[in-house]
């Protein structure tokens, strides 16, 4: 805190567009040692290089949001009576901080840290405990691209740490992205406290099938949606709600969930305890008479002994009332709802107390569009089963997936870290005054 109190006031008064130039030279870097970061993340997260490697240059597109802004964000004039002008200017906080999670070491940094830094603000950020280093490299390349020390500073911890980031007078803004529970206790306290907080929290996607979906496209993004990180992330869509008959569908989605190999196209579960966690909810549902399609426990890579896996793993049969119909599992685990209509699918998706993303799988404009109008998340879509919007559209659900208001990226997340100063002027006494001169 004494280091980025001291930092603050150079940072502050540094113009934004030099700011920007700073971002940029982070953004040269980053991109010159995209292979390093997407190599560490994926060593010290488990999924696989090429998904690491995806997160990186996601959290890049983040920051050239960011360097954008000072040409983008230039405020307002206007002249609201004669000889007298209104102006908006969007001023920085202060101290601010982060909390993130482990399974985007490289992107969830960057949703937060880019746009409070162009804001003018010292950022503190506190990665996972379980993967402490790839936020700690790329800090390491903002201070070879030239931001003075202070503005941005990593602290490493557990919860005594999340506490008192969320506690320190000081702080006038933390964002914070992991699951629902957590994220509920940092916005009380933070909020009880009179900080801003944007707190986001965790997920129970949905994906409804309807019968004219096209199958090959379906399958194969169903797949990917649910088993891609290894089911790691609030955008894994762990439901499939099938309307009607779409057995072939189903069927093709087996299949191909069959086909990949451990280790190559599917990362490692970040942990024994999450491991644990997967198997309960897999033996809890067959064990409610689920129907156990593919089967991932036991398995690992061949030839490898160590390290934490579950494979692919589809249940069918799962009604909304049991936990794979309704929680967050976290793992590369499918769970399929059977309902006859729409209607039902809709109401599935909606009584879930998520809000974070949903999607329709349908060849039919008409249906697509009926359903997303009445889907209760933030982020959907139609045949795509991870909706997450591309800069400049902002990243954020409803419901218990999000405390706080607005978006984390976007110009959402721009003014989150920033507070508008607003000035009025006038220079002379106008003959025809009116009430407000």
């Amino acid at each position: 805190m004494a280091a980025a109190r001291k930092a603050f006031v150079g940072w502050r008064d540094t113009p934004p567009k030099a700011r920007a130039q700073v971002l940029h030279r982070w953004r040269v870097l980053l991109e010159a040692h995209l292979d390093e970061l997407a190599w560490l993340a994926s060593h010290e997260n488990g999924k696989i290089v090429s998904e690491a490697r995806a997160s990186v240059e996601k959290g890049i597109e983040c920051l050239e949001f960011a360097v954008a802004l000072p040409n983008a964000e230039t405020g307002g004039v206007l002249e609201v009576s004669r000889g007298i002008t209104c102006a908006v200017r969007q001023e920085p906080l202060g101290i601010v901080a982060g909390i993130v999670p482990f399974n985007f070491p490289a992107m969830v940094p960057m949703w937060m840290a880019p746009l409070a830094l162009c804001a003018g603000n010292a950022f503190i950020l506190k990665p996972s405990e379980k993967v402490p280093y790839t936020a700690l490299r790329m800090a390491e390349l903002a201070e070879a691209a030239g931001l003075p020390p202070g503005v941005l500073q990593i602290v490493q911890g557990g919860r005594a740490v999340v506490e008192a980031l969320c506690d320190h007078s000081e702080i006038k803004a933390l964002a914070f992205v992991g699951s629902t529970k957590v994220a509920k206790l940092v916005y009380g306290r933070s909020t009880a406290l009179g900080k801003r907080c944007l707190a986001l929290g965790g997920a129970n996607n949905h994906l409804v099938v309807v019968p004219d979906a096209d199958p090959e496209m379906t399958a194969t993004n169903v797949v990917a949606s649910s088993m891609g990180s290894a089911g790691q992330r609030c955008m894994a869509a762990s439901v499939m709600v099938a309307v009607g008959d779409v057995h072939h569908i189903v069927d093709l989605a087996v299949q191909k969930a069959a086909a990949i190999r451990l280790g190559d196209e599917l990362g490692c579960i970040i942990d024994g305890e999450a491991v644990a966690r997967i198997h309960r909810y897999i033996d809890d549902t067959v064990g409610r008479g689920a129907k156990l399609l593919l089967d991932g426990r036991g398995k690992r890579p061949v030839g490898v002994e160590g390290g934490y896996w579950v494979g692919p793993t589809v249940l069918d049969g799962v009604t909304a009332d049991m936990p794979a119909g309704c929680d967050e599992i976290f793992g590369p685990v499918l769970s399929i709802i059977r309902v006859a209509t729409l209607d039902q699918a809709i109401a599935i998706e909606n009584g879930n107390p998520y809000g974070n993303a949903a999607a329709i799988y349908s060849s039919h404009g008409g249906t697509a569009e009926y359903a997303i109008a009445r889907f209760s998340a933030g982020m959907c879509g139609v045949n795509v089963g991870v909706p997450v919007p591309r800069e400049p559209f902002a990243f954020g659900g409803w419901n218990d997936s999000r405390f706080g208001y607005g978006d984390i990226t976007g110009a959402d997340g721009y003014r989150f870290w920033s507070q508008a100063r607003k000035v009025t002027t006038t220079w002379a006494l106008q003959k025809d005054a009116t009430w407000m001169s």
